[in-house]
């Protein structure tokens, strides 16, 4: 982050994000994305360098210190390009579509940093992610790309149109790479069957870790769609034990006893850079830990394993304390780093551990990993090699006494850890983002019954609604919101999240009016995002008229694709509302991706979630009566496959079960109602 407070600053200052804000007294004379700076790169002739971040990224920071500080480095960009710095979080449209044009230049290689060169239209014609002050690593200096880049713009002009003009083209041509002509004459049934998902299944299983869970090798990432997908198909084979729910509950439990999981303060890191979820790239999303907590609420309701317990409390009470304003809404991101170190607040030295635990820290070392030599660069992060039960059987100790000792502990060691200097937190919230943690504390409060993770839910779904509206008369919404202020259209996973959140709050309340919305912004996404030529959602509407091409979206990467969650939602609609018009919008789009998703479930993961909804039509259970709690929160609990529970307010006690499209006569008990399901 930028040292160099004497400098004037930059026009950063006045944007919101903090992320552009680390980058207000860099001596680039940088400018946020807008109309003036795209018509002064007309005006002046000069290509655009956009820079594009965020503000957890490591790498961004150790190149904003290496060279956009750099006085020199800065004068030569000033004089030869327009800078223009960009909030990948901000603008996912732009982000994608210049990683996407980095990506073809760099044989695939993408990430952040990401330095995009643009002409004067904003067409791209080189990129790059990082580059060093010096040459190494068989990359070339950053001064080097400027100086030969600027050279090439002057006097090989055609050269540079023709490139980019390519380039452009080819981006528009992968918009159809994994999509399957559009048939509307097939049967879905007859394509999306039990098989179907046999071998989507033997698919995503030739991915599976074997030794530590989850799927693939280093980087590690949570993949939890695909786990979800584990989870899905475990209950559709109707078994006791299956390889689907092993990998599942393997995978869970390595990395809540990996370093990827904070073993004192609660949360998940991004992803850890060893296969075995140990060494963690510190920064915490607050997208990773909503669908973290989502499936391991389900996960729960499956095993009523109480690890899966303890980290959800433990995961929201982080959220509660570090990542939630004051109006209840939820904060973007902690950074790796602090004092410019990754990893400094959270990795220990033994002598600590020792000062602070005394005749415990033995006992504590043992059970975390901890050693003199540490396990990751002289320091160490803690982890549980071993399961609890399994260590206090190998040390012939109390597995209750030995939990409540090791809890006391943890509690002294945050305590301990609290007055370090913090990693700088993002606190610019975000619909989308915030709309996934909503539906993750529903299902939270389903899983444990916990009233406050339902209170924060609907608090935080009404809050968010009524700030990031664009006007009380609308429905349309912005995608940020910081400190009274909003900024930039909402894009597709803005409205399909929330759609996703209005409809798992609707799942527990007693009145309709979160359905009620959920429709009206379903109605709004099909009339403003859907290309009906292949029934997929443009990411973007057509409100947002500051890029050069409108891109869908539909890889579930660390977050779902808006068009995947919208299938979801859609089918979700047409049971509640009994409205076939939804029902029938889900399958032309999972027809147009039917052979992308079989043969690439882990790209594609929440697409092959709802397949299930296909293969095994969902059910509705509802609950009537004024006094429905014991028979709601019994049901609420239990884990009912593709099933879909509603409450609703009337005189007389009764649950009614549906499905295949028919609604059995009102029955009394759950017993009754789980017999028809």
């Amino acid at each position: 982050m930028s040292t160099h407070q004497h400098n004037k600053p930059n026009r950063l200052l006045q944007e919101s994000s903090p992320y552009l804000q680390q980058h207000a007294y860099n001596p680039v004379d940088w400018y946020p994305w807008g109309e003036e700076a795209l018509t002064l790169a007309r005006q002046q002739n000069k290509p655009i360098l956009v820079s594009i971040g965020y503000s957890t990224c490591h790498w961004c920071h150790v190149m904003e210190r290496e060279s956009f500080e750099d006085e020199q480095v800065a004068a030569f960009m000033n004089e030869n390009f327009i800078n223009i710095k960009v909030d990948r979080e901000e603008r996912p449209d732009i982000d994608a579509l210049y990683m996407e044009a980095v990506m073809l230049i760099q044989d695939g290689q993408g990430g952040w940093p990401l330095n995009c060169f643009l002409t004067e239209e904003g067409k791209p014609f080189f990129g790059g992610t990082y580059f060093p002050p010096q040459p190494a690593h068989r990359r070339p200096s950053w001064s080097q790309v400027l100086q030969n880049l600027s050279k090439a713009y002057k006097d090989q002009r055609e050269d540079i149109e023709k490139q980019a003009s390519q380039i452009l083209h080819y981006i528009e041509l992968s918009e159809n790479q994994f999509v399957s002509k559009l048939d509307l004459d097939l049967n879905t049934a007859e394509i999306f069957d039990q098989k179907y998902l046999e071998t989507t299944f033997d698919n995503l299983s030739h991915n599976f870790d074997e030794d530590n869970g989850g799927f693939g090798n280093a980087p590690k990432f949570p993949g939890t769609m695909g786990l979800r997908f584990c989870l899905n198909y475990h209950l559709a084979q109707n078994e006791d034990e299956s390889p689907a729910a092993k990998h599942l509950h393997y995978s869970l439990q390595k990395m809540i006893r990996g370093g990827i999981y904070d073993q004192l303060g609660g949360g998940f890191s991004r992803y850890t850079v060893d296969g075995a979820w140990l060494v963690p790239h510190f920064e915490k999303m607050l997208y990773d830990n909503a669908l973290l907590v989502g499936l391991l609420a389900d996960s729960f309701k499956l095993s009523q394993k109480p690890l899966y317990k303890k980290t959800i409390v433990q995961t929201l009470d982080w959220v509660s304390r570090e990542m939630t304003s004051d109006e209840g809404l939820f904060y973007s991101a902690l950074d790796a780093d602090s004092e410019g170190v990754e990893g400094k607040f959270y990795v220990w030295d033994k002598s600590e551990i020792d000062l602070i635990l005394g005749n415990f820290s033995p006992v504590f070392c043992a059970f975390y990993g901890v050693t003199e030599q540490g396990n990751w660069e002289h320091k160490n992060i803690l982890n549980r090699p071993i399961s609890l039960e399994q260590f206090a059987q190998i040390h012939q100790m109390n597995a209750i006494q030995l939990e409540k000792e090791l809890a006391l502990a943890s509690q002294k060691l945050l305590k301990a850890r609290n007055p370090r200097i913090r990693p700088g937190l993002d606190d610019k919230i975000l619909v989308d983002w915030n709309a996934l943690l909503i539906t993750a504390y529903c299902k939270a409060y389903q899983a444990l019954q916990i009233e406050a993770y339902r209170t924060v839910a609907l608090h935080a779904l009404d809050t968010l609604i009524r700030k990031v509206k664009v006007d009380k008369d609308t429905l349309h919404l912005y995608h940020t919101y910081k400190e009274g202020k909003t900024k930039n259209h909402a894009f597709l996973d803005d409205y399909a999240f929330l759609i996703e959140a209005l409809l798992a709050a609707d799942a527990i309340v007693p009145h309709s009016c979160y359905l009620e919305s959920a429709q009206m912004y379903t109605d709004l996404v099909l009339n403003e995002f859907l290309d009906h030529k292949d029934h997929l959602f443009f990411f973007t509407s057509a409100k947002q008229q500051d890029i050069i091409l409108h891109k869908k979206s539909w890889y579930d990467n660390a977050t779902p694709s808006g068009n995947s969650t919208m299938v979801h939602n859609l089918q979700q609609l047409a049971i509640l509302l009994n409205e076939q018009k939804y029902q029938q919008h889900a399958q032309k789009t999972l027809l147009a991706v039917r052979e992308s998703v079989q043969k690439y479930p882990s790209s594609f993961s929440r697409f092959a979630n709802a397949i299930f909804a296909e293969v095994y039509p969902l059910r509705t259970i509802t609950i009537r009566g004024k006094e429905t709690d014991k028979i709601q929160k019994q049901l609420q609990q239990k884990l009912l496959f593709n099933t879909t529970i509603r409450i609703e307010e009337a005189d007389e006690e009764s649950i009614i079960v549906c499905k295949d499209q028919t609604c059995h006569l009102p029955v009394q008990t759950i017993e009754e109602a789980l017999t028809l399901l």
